[in-house]
């Protein structure tokens, strides 16, 4: 019987790979690592079944994968990042065509809402929501599977979608590992609206579910620019666990004179010690994400939000997990580029945050 040949192990992996020379295609960041032998592990979850505006989304994971491998590999704040192991599992093409299915149905749904009385609803539309709960719970249970295994792996673990509903099952794993951990939001949108167009699992219903996870003691939204009076109402009635940096509120803070450092000192004060972060790229001024699902203008400078992350590892906060969500490609690379960078530095910071990287001064 012939011996299959044996897997190369990290080491030789590194020994063997040049960070200077071209990217691996098809793997993240052209690295040459596998799941199996990587320290950090990003789950791809192509979905947008419940968007309620531009779609594009669930081409996200595969397009920011693509771009990732032109990604140059030197980080200044940590010596020799690339050697952590790093990969991405396959996206699942399964999950994928589901998606379309069920984005289709939903798609009808949404626009019946739009130009019909809601109150009176047709037999063959009032069973739809049920139908797209169905299928978000199932990814939900997909996600929350693949993030218990990881975890109980010991691996670090990060989420790329798809839309924002995307990570709920992960925060699930999650509270299954910790007593009590914090959110931190990067958004344009507060994401707290109750079952938004009859759908449980919207991508504008996020926050309001996770903080149904008893385990979330905080949410620290920033950057928060285009909300329902909802959604302010359950800021105000639950300001004990909801602080939220409105984008104007801080625009206004900086153009009176203070700085950044200021901003982000009140933010990290604001965070427990162990925290996820839950970013939404239209958090960012739209220039950085022109074809993101609901570009809002305003928002956050790259730099900026490296410097909040970069701030928050450097107080000795803990990032237990992350995801990045709403990237869609378009018609170039832009969108897809600044993605992949921000994954690359959210992977690293996390590892720094967790002991598993050091870091220069």
């Amino acid at each position: 019987m012939e011996n299959k040949p044996t897997e190369p192990t990290k080491e030789e992996l590194i020994n063997s790979f040049d960070p200077n020379g071209p990217g691996i295609p098809g793997k993240l960041l052209g690295l040459p690592f596998t799941p199996e032998n990587s320290e950090f592990v990003i789950i791809p979850v192509p979905w947008e079944v419940t968007v309620s505006y531009g779609a594009g989304t669930a081409d996200g994971p595969e397009a920011i994968l693509e771009a990732s491998s032109q990604v140059d590999l030197y980080f200044r704040d940590v010596p020799n990042a690339w050697k952590l192991g790093v990969s991405m599992l396959p996206v699942p093409q399964k999950l994928k065509k589901e998606n379309a299915k069920f984005r289709d149905l939903a798609s009808s749904y949404i626009r019946w809402l739009e130009e019909n009385d809601p109150s009176s609803p047709r037999d063959n539309m009032k069973v739809i929501p049920r139908a797209i709960n169905d299928i978000c719970e199932k990814l939900n249970i997909y996600v929350r599977s693949r993030a218990r295994q990881l975890l109980a792996e010991g691996k670090m673990v990060g989420l790329l979608g798809g839309d924002h509903s995307t990570p709920l099952g992960f925060l699930e794993a999650l509270a299954e590992k910790y007593d009590h951990f914090g959110i931190l939001q990067i958004d344009a949108h507060a994401d707290l609206r109750n079952a938004y167009e009859d759908f449980t699992y919207s991508h504008a219903s996020i926050m309001h579910n996770a903080l149904q996870i008893p385990q979330v003691t905080r949410l620290v939204q920033v950057g928060i620019r285009d909300y329902c009076e909802e959604e302010v109402q359950a800021i105000n009635a639950n300001d004990q666990r909801i602080q939220t940096y409105f984008d104007d509120d801080i625009q206004n803070h900086l153009l009176e004179g203070n700085s950044w450092k200021s901003v982000c000192d009140s933010i990290v004060k604001a965070l427990p010690d162990d925290i996820y972060i839950s970013f939404d790229i239209d958090g960012l001024d739209p220039r950085f994400c022109p074809n993101t699902g609901t570009p809002v203008p305003g928002g956050l400078d790259f730099q900026q939000v490296t410097y909040l992350i970069r701030a928050i590892v450097r107080a000795g906060k803990r990032i237990i997990g992350f995801d990045l969500v709403e990237v869609s490609p378009g018609d170039n690379d832009w969108d897809a580029n600044v993605g992949a960078r921000l994954l690359n530095m959210l992977i690293n910071y996390t590892a720094v945050s967790q002991g598993r990287q050091p870091v220069s001064n």
